[in-house]
């Protein structure tokens, strides 16, 4: 095989290496390029030959069952409403190998710094519009069959991401022992948030709906990432959308995208109202994303998520003085975050 590419490992090299061989591709001479993950522990390449289209190659930690595996039953989901997704091409259950429509290179991210001010608004407005389309017909199509209908944001796992938050980022990458006298107060506020979050009715959510997930591809966007959908507030993916960790919003195109929201839910809910519910989402979901940011870099070695740190700090202390009932928490969270003060 003709090859210019530098795998992570002999290990991925050669499950690449047979899945070519099996699908008769290793003959064109193909080409494997290394693409830029997400934080999983999947691997992605791209496969370019001198005959036809290039596609992509996901290669999960381990062997799979196509017929079980998260992002094929949420493919199947999506692709019945449909939004636009990536195309599953093929898969090797016992490689671990998903074959994928390629979609290129530009997230809506990326996107973003060539994309002209109507541009921008008009891709915004499209993500929003596919988070309405998740949400309406995600009603219309729920069925056991399908897993995200299954899980839920719901205490336990609103409690857990929590204390992700104070182990990866406080301690872990802060490097700040959490007293008792903290830590009991601290839990106490965020039982008060993941109670409020966990009762609201749930709608489907991606779970990760940010700029980075979306790419733009064929002069629209398209959905990746989505194999850890789960039911939430209604507010989760408009929150990881307007409140994105990688991309700087004006809070003047925020309130139009969170009207456009509203028009397009219906149901006659107080704008007022619902920038509250949103509020208190984007602070648990923002706090989240910072523990995240902390277990990368310090328990995975990763440091390319130091640099949205500040960004998603400020988020949190926006919302944490924006609201008189999170006055004890920002006392309590800046005993050991300093910008909090």
């Amino acid at each position: 095989m003709t090859e210019t590419w530098s795998p992570d490992s002999a290990e991925q090299r050669e499950r690449i290496d047979v899945y070519l061989g099996r699908n008769g591709l290793s003959a064109l001479g193909p080409r494997i390029v290394p693409l830029t993950g997400d934080a999983s522990d999947r691997r992605y390449y791209r496969v370019l030959t001198s005959q036809g289209t290039p596609f992509v190659l996901a290669l999960h930690a381990a062997a799979f069952d196509a017929n079980t595996l998260p992002f094929a039953n949420v493919a199947r989901l999506f692709e019945r409403m449909p939004v636009p997704i990536p195309r599953i091409l093929g898969h090797a259950d016992d490689l671990g190998v998903l074959a994928l429509e390629d979609l290129g290179d530009v997230t809506l991210q990326a996107h973003l710094g060539a994309a002209t001010s109507s541009q921008h608004s008009a891709l915004y407005a499209q993500a929003v519009t596919l988070i309405s389309t998740l949400q309406k017909r995600g009603a219309e199509l729920e069925s056991p069959e399908y897993l995200p209908y299954r899980v839920a944001f719901d205490v336990e796992k609103l409690t857990w991401e929590m204390e992700f938050f104070t182990k990866h980022f406080i301690e872990a990458y802060r490097g700040v022992v959490v007293s008792p006298g903290i830590r009991e107060p601290l839990r106490e506020e965020f039982r008060l948030i993941i109670e409020e979050l966990a009762a609201e009715p749930r709608v489907l959510c991606h779970r990760d709906y940010h700029s980075r997930n979306l790419m733009y591809h064929d002069d629209r966007l398209y959905i990746i990432d989505f194999q850890d959908a789960r039911m939430g507030p209604d507010t989760y993916d408009l929150v990881s959308l307007l409140r994105d960790s990688y991309v700087d919003l004006p809070e003047e195109t925020v309130s139009e995208l969170i009207a456009h929201f509203l028009a397009l839910k219906g149901g006659g809910e107080p704008e007022e109202a619902f920038r509250e519910r949103f509020d208190l989402m984007a602070l648990q979901r923002n706090l989240k994303a910072l523990g995240t940011f902390g277990y990368q870099t310090t328990a995975r070695r990763n440091p390319v998520y130091i640099q949205y740190i500040p960004r998603t700090l400020r988020y949190v202390r926006d919302n944490l003085e924006r609201h008189p009932r999170f006055a004890r928490l920002r006392d309590v969270l800046a005993a050991h975050v300093e910008e909090f003060r």
